[in-house]
């Protein structure tokens, strides 16, 4: 939610119908979702920190992959180099 959020924030104020179409777009998400998306719980804030020591990443992937580690779940992402050395399982959907 954190990156679909700031991406809607973001166009919203570079672009107000774009934005306005877009957040519509998060809305319909977070309502399709609702009872599924999982919190950033004290635990994965505890692994998060952990995958910045001894090399720093971004903290939004650490936090992604702090989460799916919490709860055995795999990352699917294209961007699976910002994942590298998080122990995560990940998949890259477009990688036949």
């Amino acid at each position: 939610i954190l990156e679909l959020e700031k991406g809607v924030l973001a166009l919203e104020r570079r672009t107000p119908p774009q934005g306005s179409a877009l957040r519509a777009w998060l809305t319909g998400v977070r309502a399709a979702f609702a009872g599924r998306i999982l919190p950033f719980s004290d635990h994965a804030a505890t692994l998060c920190a952990a995958m910045h020591i001894p090399n720093p990443h971004s903290e939004r992937d650490a936090m992604i992959a702090a989460t799916a580690l919490e709860h055995g779940m795999t990352v699917v992402t294209r961007n699976v180099a910002d994942f590298a050395g998080t122990s995560v399982q990940l998949i890259n959907p477009f990688v036949p």
